[in-house]
C-alpha cells in the first residue's frame, strides 16, 4: 500500500469512527469530522509531538479542538493514536458515565487538553497555552538545554472566529508575537442554521493579517500535501502566530447533506450513513471498523513519537544534572506543590480603625507572593492602577519588540517572555480564557483582574474554569456600590449572587486586610477548583485580632468574629456580613450590646466553604435555635435566605446604584450600622 493510500485509509478511519459514534448515539455533529479529518490526520501523524502513555508530558505539543461540537473527531484521533480511550467509549458517545461527552472535557478524558464547548474559548485557551510555553522557555531553557519548545495547535470553526472572545485573544496573540501558536481554520462556510453567507462574509485572512498573524491558505481540504506544506510553513514561522485557512466541505461524502447545515448538528441517519460509506468506498459493516493496516501505520507513528519523548526525558536528566535547582523547581511546579515556607513572609496587618481597601491589602500580599512563587503569573484588563494586581519586580510578559516601540507598563522590570506580568488590554473575556489556558498548561498558578461588574464579560470563562477544575484565580475589585461616583454602570449589584451560583467556584469576599491575606492563601493552596476574590475600592477598618477571632477562620467559610467566652448564653441575634459590610455589622453589634442585647457577629467571606463544613461546626456558628438573624451585604439579597432563614432580615441592595460618593450611597441605601441595629431590634421584639 502506497503512502497516499495509507493516508487516505487512516483519514477515512477517523471519519467513520466519528460518524458511527454520532449515529449510535443518535446525537452529535458528523459534518466537521467528515470535512476536517484530513487536516487533523496530517497534524497528528506528521507534526504533533505526543506520548499517549504519558498524556501530561511537559513538553508535548498541545492540541485544542476549539470547535468542541466536533468532539467525535477528537475521540477518534485519541483512540486511533493509542490514548487510554477504548473503542467501547466511542460506542458510548454522549452517554451517561462515558469518557466521550458531547463536548471535550479535560478533567475527564485522557488526552483532552481543554474543556471546549462555547465557541471561541478554545482559541483563547490556546493563546494561554502558547504564553505558558513562551514563558517557560524564556525562564528555564539554557544554552545546549532546550527543555521547552512545544507548539500549540487549535482547530477552529467559522463560529469560533465569529465570537468576540476569539477576536480578543487573536489580537493579543498577534501583539505578543506568539510564534509557536498555529490555528487551523475549518472554513466550511456552514453553521448550524445555514451558510455563512447570511451572517459572515468578512475577509478572515485579512483580519488576521491585521492582527499581526502569518496567514496561509489551502484551497482543498482533502489535499494532504498542501496541508502538510502549510503546516510546515506555520511551524517554521517563529515571529508570528499562524492561521491556516483550509477550505473544506462540511459532511464531505454525504450524498444529500454535504455542504448543508443538515450535516452540522444531527446524525446523518442510517440511509445517508450507508450511502456516505459507499461514496468513500468504506465497508458498510461492521460499525467502528479500524482496518489493521491503519492501526499498524498509526502504531508505527506513535512509536516514533514515544521515542522522541524518551529522548526529551534523557535531555531533561542531563539538564537536571547541570541545573539541579531549576529542574527541582520545574518538577515542583508541574506536580502542583508549593515551596516550603512560601507564606512565611506574608504581611500581618496591625489594627487600624481607618484601615485600607482590601484591594490595597491584596497588593501587599501579591508583592510578597511575587518573590516566593515563580509559578504565579497574571495581570489585569488594563486596570493595574486600580486593581493593584501586579507582581513587583517580576517583569512584563512582552515580546522584545515592545522595547523598540517605547511601550511602558505599570509593573516595571524587564520586557520579555520571562516576565510574569501580563498586560491583557481591555479584553476581559480573552483574559479569563487565557488565564484558563495557563492553568491547562500546567506549572502555573494564573490570575486575571478587573472590576467585579466586568465579571459579566468573563462569566463563560469562569464557569468553564469551575467545570474543568482549573487552578485559576479571578481577582475582582470595586465590589459594590461603595465605589461611588462612577455610577450604576460600574457598580455591581447582582454579581456576587450570580457568581456564587456557579458550582465548584470559591467566591471569597474578605472583610478586612487580614482576611484578604488568608483569602489569597486559600486561593494559592486550592488545586482542584478556581477561586474568585471580591475586593473593595474603599478603605475598611483593619480589625484588632486580639479582640476578634483570628482571620484563619476564613478557611472555614464563616466563623464567629467575637471572642466569646465558653458557656456564654446563646446570642439573641446574629449579624452575618461579608466584605466592607463586616465593619458595619461590628459597629451595629456594639450598639446593640450597649443596649443590653446579646449580639453575635459572624463573618461569612465564603458561603461555599462554610457549606462544606460539618453540621456541628455550622450549628456552632449559626445555632439553629437562634432564628433572629440579620445579613448585611451591599448587593442583592438573593441567596441570603439560606443563612438567615424564613424569619430573618437581609439588609442589601435590591436596585441599581447611583453616581455619588461611596459613603453617601451606603447611607442612602441603608448599608449603615443604624439600619442594621433597627432591623435587629425589630427581630428580637417579635
Amino acid at each position: 500500500m502506497t503512502t497516499e493510500e495509507l493516508d487516505r485509509l487512516c483519514i477515512d478511519t477517523i471519519r467513520f469512527l466519528a460518524v458511527d459514534a454520532v449515529e449510535q448515539a443518535r446525537s452529535g455533529h458528523p459534518g466537521l469530522p467528515l470535512g476536517a479529518a484530513p487536516m487533523a490526520y496530517v497534524l497528528w501523524s506528521r507534526y504533533l509531538r505526543q506520548d499517549p502513555r504519558d498524556p501530561k508530558w511537559w513538553d508535548r505539543d498541545r492540541f485544542v479542538l476549539s470547535a468542541g461540537h466536533g468532539s467525535a473527531l477528537l475521540y477518534a484521533l485519541l483512540h486511533l493514536f493509542g490514548y487510554d480511550l477504548p473503542l467501547d467509549e466511542l460506542r458510548r458517545f454522549r452517554q451517561w458515565g462515558s469518557l466521550t461527552p458531547g463536548h471535550p472535557e479535560s478533567h475527564l478524558t485522557p488526552g483532552v487538553e481543554a474543556s471546549t464547548g462555547p465557541l471561541g474559548q478554545g482559541i483563547a485557551n490556546a493563546v494561554g497555552l502558547a504564553i505558558g510555553e513562551a514563558h517557560l522557555a524564556a525562564r528555564y531553557n539554557r544554552s545546549g538545554h532546550e527543555i521547552f519548545r512545544h507548539q500549540t495547535f487549535a482547530l477552529a470553526s467559522d463560529g469560533d472566529l465569529m465570537e468576540g472572545v476569539g477576536a480578543e485573544s487573536a489580537s493579543l496573540a498577534g501583539h505578543l508575537g506568539l510564534g509557536r501558536l498555529v490555528v487551523l481554520y475549518d472554513n466550511n462556510r456552514v453553521t448550524l442554521s445555514g451558510t455563512t453567507s447570511i451572517t459572515f462574509t468578512e475577509d478572515v485572512a485579512a483580519r488576521y493579517r491585521a492582527y499581526g498573524w502569518h496567514v496561509a491558505a489551502v484551497s482543498d481540504g482533502n489535499d494532504v500535501a498542501a496541508i502538510d506544506r502549510a503546516l510546515r510553513g506555520a511551524i517554521d514561522e517563529r515571529e508570528r502566530p499562524s492561521l491556516i485557512v483550509v477550505d473544506t466541505t462540511l459532511g464531505y461524502g454525504a450524498p444529500t447533506k454535504s455542504g448543508t447545515f443538515e450535516a452540522h448538528g444531527s446524525p446523518l441517519g442510517a440511509q445517508e450513513t450507508a450511502r456516505t460509506k459507499e461514496n468513500l468506498r468504506w465497508p458498510a459493516q461492521p460499525p467502528f471498523f479500524v482496518p489493521p493496516e491503519a492501526a499498524a501505520h498509526v502504531q508505527e507513528i506513535v512509536g516514533r513519537a514515544r521515542a522522541a519523548a524518551g529522548a526529551w526525558r534523557q535531555r531533561f536528566d542531563a539538564y537536571a544534572r547541570e541545573y539541579p535547582d531549576l529542574a527541582g523547581e520545574l518538577t515542583r511546579r508541574f506536580e502542583g506543590r508549593l515551596p516550603e515556607r512560601w507564606a512565611g513572609g506574608l504581611p500581618v496587618f496591625a489594627p487600624d480603625a481607618k484601615g485600607i481597601a482590601t484591594r490595597k491589602a491584596s497588593e501587599a500580599v501579591l508583592k510578597e507572593l511575587a518573590g516566593t512563587l515563580p509559578e504565579l503569573m497574571g495581570g489585569s484588563g488594563d486596570l493595574d492602577p486600580s486593581t493593584f494586581s501586579w507582581l513587583k519586580g517580576a517583569g512584563d510578559f512582552e515580546p522584545e519588540a515592545a522595547v523598540a516601540t517605547g511601550a511602558q507598563g505599570t509593573a516595571g522590570g524587564d520586557w520579555s517572555y520571562a516576565g510574569r506580568n501580563i498586560h491583557f488590554g481591555v479584553r476581559e473575556h480573552a483574559m479569563g480564557a487565557v488565564v484558563n489556558g495557563l492553568a491547562y498548561h500546567g506549572g502555573f498558578i494564573p490570575f486575571g483582574a478587573t472590576f467585579l461588574v466586568f465579571s459579566d464579560y468573563m462569566r463563560p470563562s469562569i464557569r468553564l474554569a469551575a467545570l474543568a477544575h482549573l487552578r485559576s484565580i479571578f481577582v475582582f475589585t470595586h465590589d459594590s456600590i461603595g465605589i461611588g461616583e462612577d455610577g450604576p454602570s460600574h457598580q455591581p449589584v447582582e454579581h456576587l449572587a450570580a457568581l456564587r451560583a456557579i458550582p465548584n467556584l470559591l467566591v471569597i469576599r474578605p472583610g478586612d486586610a487580614n482576611e484578604t491575606r488568608v483569602a489569597w492563601q486559600i486561593a494559592i493552596e486550592t488545586r482542584d477548583r478556581p477561586t474568585l476574590l471580591a475586593l473593595t475600592r474603599q478603605g475598611v477598618p483593619t480589625l484588632d485580632r486580639a479582640r476578634f477571632a483570628d482571620a484563619e477562620g476564613v478557611r472555614r467559610g464563616a466563623y464567629v468574629l467575637d471572642r466569646e467566652r465558653q458557656g456564654a448564653p446563646a446570642p439573641a441575634v446574629i449579624l452575618i456580613a461579608t466584605g466592607s459590610e463586616l465593619s458595619v455589622a461590628v459597629a451595629a453589634a456594639e450598639t446593640l450590646r450597649g443596649e443590653g442585647m446579646r449580639a453575635r457577629v459572624v463573618s461569612m467571606p465564603c458561603a461555599r466553604l462554610f457549606e462544606e463544613q460539618s453540621a456541628d461546626y455550622q450549628d456552632a456558628v449559626l445555632p439553629r435555635a437562634v432564628t433572629a438573624r440579620v445579613a448585611v451585604e451591599a448587593a442583592t439579597p438573593f441567596g441570603w435566605h439560606q443563612w438567615v432563614g424564613r424569619d430573618g432580615v437581609i439588609v442589601g441592595v435590591d436596585r441599581f446604584g447611583a453616581s455619588a460618593p461611596g459613603e453617601v450611597l451606603m447611607r442612602e441605601y441603608g448599608i449603615t450600622p443604624a439600619h442594621v441595629v433597627e432591623a435587629a431590634r425589630k427581630l428580637v421584639r417579635r
